[in-house]
């Protein structure tokens, strides 16, 4: 059914969901001409409800996730649920309070890639970034067309726009199970950057949360600017359908998007080879990956290699690995002596961080349907719950060359699949491991490179830039994971602006991106190689411990509260406890 075409009449299980979209369509003109202090109001009056409902939000995640009671897994809950989400709050206050001549743009530092791009330095930028993400920065390449004269153009256009000339649109947002903060951002997305009232429909899967999403952003609501509902596909479908909805935004999988936009099935083929899509609405999306992290060979100590064994399991079990930018496959230098070393270290982590189960629909299946596809499936075992799998691949062997299933499709679940690569030289190994990303793997949301520092001298900053430069994704993360870009709302996050509709694999568009960026190819975030206090020994003086969105982190459960009450009311005095807990984690 295209846009134009009529609805049947309503049944009478949807005549909810018309006066949802009717309530919005009659204040779409109204919301997209508030003008900036008015939202800000709004804003400030979401942040003081979700505080409240934050502590029941997080506890009744965790309970419908099954993590058991205390533990410090429940700390996921806060951090990527009411901790994100009044991050961005903040953000888009900063934003909006410093529209006039875009001055927010004044702070930001410039500078142009090695490429000649454009990169706004957009992490650190307060006292408190400095403090709490000591050493971690994020930034933001734009697209060539943009230079340092006109970025401000490029930059919040949607505000160039009189208030009075403005149109007013009703987007809907098929909102993802998986992670809390992914609604509500998306939505923050269409509201405040593309002044779009918005229709949320919740995911089944997680839609315990809209109890939670509709106190907290009763403002919003009252204002008539944002609905939320549940529904499972048949909600989904009739919305995706309505003559009242302009715009859709969907955060899922590529089959999903598909079936919206070319009909599903048998028809999808037929109406893409066509050129003949059944939905002609605008769309964008976030579709996940088969996401790398790419493991760059060099002098590494015993510590280094645990640290980073860490760091690799969480990339690969947070949220019990339903995560669209969860490692799906580990990139391995095949020439270096610490290649099994660390392999071991990464499944000896595993066998002792915190269990919990498969809660997602579907994933037992899913993870069968991995086995099956691979001859020499390993089993990392896990204390009280099912192993993580994997399934090593090699360029050396006949394996690697012939199993493209598992370089095209995303395992949404504790499951992925290690590449080695030949190569002693640091630098032409990178580039053999970036052309393979880009080249075999689908999507391009985000990739994670784990390089030690004098790596990156040796192969010189720049050419290691120019190598950057060459991984087409969205997200890419040096010495990080790219689920800090997501935890970070200033950071734009989809996929590499090169898709299309009929080839959309990781979507199109960004989302978050609080600074309001039009033209953004992609965002970089880098951390510590070395968590502090052991930093110290190599000369480094960053303050960063083991973060806490490790899983192995004792305290995560602590500190996603704490960073929360942070977030909310940013005080001095609250910065020792959250740096002793960071300390016991």
């Amino acid at each position: 059914m295209t846009a134009t075409q009529s609805q049947p009449k309503p049944d009478s299980a949807f005549e909810s969901l018309d006066q949802a979209v009717a309530d919005l369509k009659t204040n779409a003109l109204k919301w997209a001409r508030t003008s900036a202090q008015e939202r800000i109001a709004l804003l400030s009056q979401v942040r003081d409800r979700l505080i409240k409902v934050a502590p029941a939000w997080a506890e009744e995640a965790a309970r419908q996730k099954q993590i058991p009671a205390g533990s410090p897994l429940a700390g996921e809950e806060w951090i990527s649920g009411p901790y994100a989400v009044m991050g961005a709050c903040n953000q888009l206050i900063h934003t909006l309070s410093s529209m006039d001549g875009k001055a927010f743009l004044e702070d930001i530092p410039l500078r142009e890639s090695v490429t000649g791009q454009v990169i706004a330095g957009i992490v650190p930028h307060s006292i408190w970034d400095r403090l709490l993400l000591s050493g971690v920065r994020a930034d933001v390449w734009m697209q060539k067309e943009v230079t340092k004269d006109n970025l401000a153009t490029h930059t919040a256009s949607a505000y160039d726009i009189p208030l009075s000339e403005r149109e007013g649109k009703v987007a809907l947002i098929l909102g993802a199970g998986n992670i809390a903060a992914i609604p509500p951002l998306d939505c923050f997305q269409k509201l405040f950057s593309e002044h779009q009232v918005a229709i949320l429909k919740m995911n089944p899967v997680n839609e315990y949360l809209d109890v939670y999403l509709k106190d907290a952003f009763k403002p919003l609501i009252d204002a008539g600017a944002l609905r939320i509902v549940r529904g499972g596909l048949e909600v989904g479908k009739y919305l995706t359908n309505h003559p009242d909805i302009d715009e859709l935004h969907i955060t899922g999988a590529g089959a999903s998007h598909d079936a919206i936009v070319w009909g599903g099935g048998e028809e999808t083929a037929k109406n893409k080879a066509a050129g003949t899509p059944v939905n002609n609405r605008r769309i964008t999306s976030e579709l996940g990956a088969v996401c790398p992290t790419i493991v760059v060979p060099g002098p590494w100590s015993d510590a280094d290699i645990a640290f980073q064994a860490e760091h690799i399991a969480t990339q690969k079990l947070h949220n019990s690995g339903f995560n669209c930018v969860a490692c799906q496959m580990l990139v391995l230098p095949e020439n270096w002596a610490l290649s099994d070393k660390l392999m071991t270290s990464v499944q000896e982590t595993m066998a002792r961080v915190p269990s919990r189960p498969l809660y997602y629909p579907g994933a037992t299946d899913r993870m069968t349907g991995f086995s099956q596809q691979g001859d020499n499936i390993l089993k990392f075992e896990r204390p009280g719950t099912e192993a993580c799998l994997v399934e090593p691949l090699s360029a050396e062997s006949p394996e690697g060359e012939t199993r493209p299933w598992f370089s095209n499709n995303e395992v949404f679940a504790p499951a992925m699949s290690t590449y080695r690569i030949a190569g002693e030289d640091p630098a032409e190994y990178l580039r053999r491991a970036v052309a393979y990303a880009n080249d075999q793997l689908h999507g391009t949301l985000g990739a994670n490179i784990i390089i030690h520092p004098a790596t990156i001298r040796e192969i010189g900053t720049d050419t290691f830039e120019s190598i950057i430069a060459e991984l087409r994704y969205g997200t890419i993360a040096i010495n990080a994971w790219t689920g800090l870009g997501f935890l970070m709302p200033q950071c734009p996050w989809g996929a590499f602006p090169e898709h299309t509709l009929d080839d959309v694999q990781s979507g199109i568009g960004f989302v978050h991106n609080t600074y309001m960026f039009d033209k953004v190819e992609r965002c970089v975030v880098y951390a510590p190689f070395r968590p502090f206090p052991r930093n110290l020994m190599s000369f480094g003086f960053t303050l960063l411990p083991k973060p806490p969105w490790f899983v192995s982190n004792r305290k995560q459960h602590v500190l996603g509260k704490l960073l929360t009450e942070f977030q909310y009311q940013p005080s001095i005095l609250k910065v020792p406890r959250i740096f002793l807990n960071a300390l016991l984690g």
